[in-house]
């Protein structure tokens, strides 16, 4: 082979060279963040940016760019984030105001240095609603060997939680159902069911009074909520009491009888 072949094979391993040292930079890194919807938040990264880098871009997913900084000047670009989004181009920190969950995305920081080469950074974004208030519905409770056998749910809609339960229990159920039998006695039982996201609780506690089963099994909803202890003696139709059956719910400002 010639000295121009050679040069030849030389230029297109130094090509190739090159062109995989690019892939390399631009692979970049992957950040995981989780805030809760309606919040601001900062897309920013850990490290300097390059010294005397030449553009500043964000992308929203892989194609759609929200700004880009160029010869001193930020363009914003039509998409849902005008008027929501600033971008501080000393250390590329994309701020969006009032975030939702629609706005759940990888976002892509694709800066390009002064020698050509592109550097990429990545930050998977995801907006959590704060969780509602637990519903706490009795599913069965009866006396069984002289115990008594109570089983709770706590669920709220079309949420993706977790569950604690809390109370006199041997340890903390990790379940949306509770389930546990224990001898009766005179004071009354409270269980605090918990559930949780990653950026929200709430709590909701249902507590009872002896004895153990109740005249009619039908399912009664409580919504948890935090307040003074208020108490609803059941009545059949008429208004003739039940005896004898005392429920305790934890309810702000509301007492009174239920018919």
């Amino acid at each position: 082979m010639g000295s121009r072949g050679w040069n030849r094979c030389l230029a297109l391993e130094l090509l190739l060279l090159s062109l995989s040292l690019l892939a390399i930079s631009i692979q970049g890194h992957l950040v995981h963040m989780t805030v809760v919807s309606g919040s601001n938040v900062s897309l920013n990264i850990s490290e300097s940016l390059p010294e005397n880098y030449k553009q500043l871009t964000w992308f929203y997913t892989f194609d759609q760019k929200i700004v880009e900084w160029d010869s001193g000047k930020s363009k914003y670009f039509e998409s849902k984030f005008k008027g929501r989004i600033r971008l501080d181009p000393q250390s590329g920190a994309l701020y969006i105001s009032k975030v939702q969950k629609e706005d759940n995305s990888t976002y892509i920081m694709r800066v390009l240095k002064k020698d050509g080469y592109e550097q990429e950074w990545k930050i998977k974004l995801q907006v959590l609603d704060p969780v509602p208030k637990p519903v706490i519905k009795i599913e069965k409770r009866e006396d069984v060997d002289d115990n008594c056998y109570l089983k709770l749910s706590c669920v709220i809609p079309g949420e993706s939680v977790n569950y604690t339960w809390y109370g006199e229990l041997p340890k903390e159920i990790q379940n949306s159902v509770l389930e546990t039998t224990f001898k009766p006695h005179k004071h009354s039982r409270c269980y605090t069911c918990q559930v949780s996201n990653s950026v929200s609780s709430k709590n909701g506690t249902f507590c009872f009074s002896p004895p153990c089963t109740m005249g009619k099994k039908d399912p009664w909803e409580l919504r948890g909520a935090q307040g003074n202890w208020s108490s609803v003696e059941r009545r059949k139709a008429g208004g003739s009491m039940q005896p004898p059956c005392t429920v305790l719910w934890s309810i702000p400002k509301v007492s009174g009888r239920a018919g």
